[in-house]
């Protein structure tokens, strides 16, 4: 792994109680993120970046107190735009709050100018060229983990993975593989929500760019005597009861960033991720797939090119913008199965989080706002000094009992059943086949 090496810029971070931030993206989470913050007093300035200067002017605006906080324009997309910032803003830390495709500039601005790195979701991953349901290609993350001793020897910390999903569901498996369970058989997990939105036959509660990659890719599985493999679309199909009134919903295999970071750290025999889609959301995205429309590749349309899923992202509802017409619950956790003192054991840590509070608290719909917590916690801890480390390293590297703890401090517990017989439903496998669509050919010659 290496030795960790302090520079003059993280020795002198880590002897400070506050810290400079910089969240680069000023959409739902970014704005969420300087939301939550406000209330909090572990950083002294906090940057708000965005290619739009007036959607992160508007989110500062929105603060009740926005004095240490500050709206710039920012390029994401040119790593000595973002250097240039960083050193101007004089950040301690960065968080990376845009989609996955600008991870790669951001992940080397932050090693370039010394400075510790959070995302919510890993570099995007290559498929298989021509047999991806079968053989596994480039994986999510595998430049950035690629890196890790790199960052150690710099003494930097990139935190990967650091939302809900991945991120306090990572924390989740840590928490029961140090207190709950002796020794683990499987973790998985169980993304599921009742959420409907007024008038909208179609209309996804997060960004269609990010779940279109996470379902359509092949989802990955880890087991112990295998490694990571690759599965059909949809695979493994069960039906998950979810807790506080959401109830039973079918879950499937998608792609998911947990399934990499967890047994890094945690001593287990398999790890999933399943989310909760449903027959009409799984055939939307199979239509999607069927006329082409999930291609990220530009195309040529009259005088431009453009990608197919950045029109269907552009004529799509903007989920920050749903809130109001939003009713129920989603939630996020963790399942695990193993052994306590002998015995099997079965538990579900969870969060769940209501729109009508969001809404009426935050002015921020629920699945934004869910994901928008979990680095503003995160943030707190490194400043704190509790969390400590170095190089590359997902949630579940760090202890999850005052994460826990000061998520419940900001008003949001987690929450726990037991399982099995008697008890909470345990999982119910269907074991439908799932789907693998023909590799799309190339139409050029």
């Amino acid at each position: 792994m290496g030795k960790t090496v302090g520079t003059p810029r993280s020795e002198a971070f880590l002897k400070r109680t506050c810290m400079n931030i910089l969240v680069i993206g000023a959409g739902g989470v970014g704005a969420s993120m300087a939301s939550i913050a406000e209330s909090r007093s572990f950083f002294t300035t906090f940057t708000l970046a965005d290619v739009s200067l007036d959607s992160a002017e508007r989110a500062i605006a929105a603060l009740d107190d926005p004095g240490r906080f500050r709206a710039v324009q920012l390029d994401a997309r040119s790593e000595d735009n973002i250097v240039a910032l960083i050193r101007e803003v004089n950040a301690d830390i960065v968080v990376n709050a845009c989609d996955p495709r600008l991870n790669e500039p951001i992940f080397r601005a932050c090693f370039t100018a010394g400075v510790h790195y959070v995302d919510m979701a890993m570099n995007l991953s290559h498929p298989h060229p021509t047999d991806p349901y079968n053989q596994v290609g480039d994986i999510l993350g595998k430049e950035q983990l690629a890196a890790h001793d790199a960052w150690v020897d710099k003494g930097l910390l990139a935190l990967v993975g650091m939302g809900v999903e991945p991120g306090l569901s990572d924390v989740f498996a840590r928490y029961a593989s140090d207190h709950l369970f002796d020794a683990i058989d499987e973790i998985g997990v169980r993304d599921g929500a009742n959420l409907a939105i007024e008038g909208y036959d179609f209309a996804p509660t997060f960004s269609i760019w990010t779940t279109i990659e996470e379902c359509l890719n092949p989802p990955l599985v880890w087991e112990k005597s295998r490694g990571i493999f690759t599965t059909n679309c949809f695979s493994e199909p069960e039906v998950f009861h979810f807790p506080e009134g959401i109830g039973p919903i079918e879950c499937v295999n998608v792609e998911h960033e947990e399934v990499l970071l967890m047994p890094r750290e945690i001593e287990c025999n398999r790890v999933t991720f399943k989310y909760g889609l449903g027959t009409d959301f799984i055939n939307w995205l199979k239509t999607f797939a069927y006329l082409g429309l999930d291609a990220a590749e530009k195309i040529q349309v009259g005088d431009v090119k453009v990608a197919p899923r950045d029109v269907l992202a552009a004529v799509l509802p903007n989920p920050a913008k749903l809130g109001h017409l939003m009713t129920g619950k989603t939630c996020a956790g963790t399942w695990v199965k193993g052994t306590k003192d002998g015995k099997p054991r079965e538990v579900y840590l969870y969060h769940v989080v209501d729109n009508q509070q969001t809404m009426g608290d935050w002015g921020c719909q629920a699945v934004l706002w869910q994901t928008a917590i979990c680095p503003v916690v995160a943030l707190e801890l490194i400043a704190r000094g509790t969390w400590k480390h170095s190089g590359v390293r997902g949630p579940e590297a760090f202890d999850a009992v005052p994460y826990l703890e000061l998520l419940a401090e900001y008003g949001s517990p987690h929450g726990m059943v037991e399982m099995g017989e008697g008890r909470w439903p345990s999982p119910i496998r269907t074991d439908d086949p799932g789907w693998s669509r023909p590799v799309r050919k190339s139409t050029t010659v």
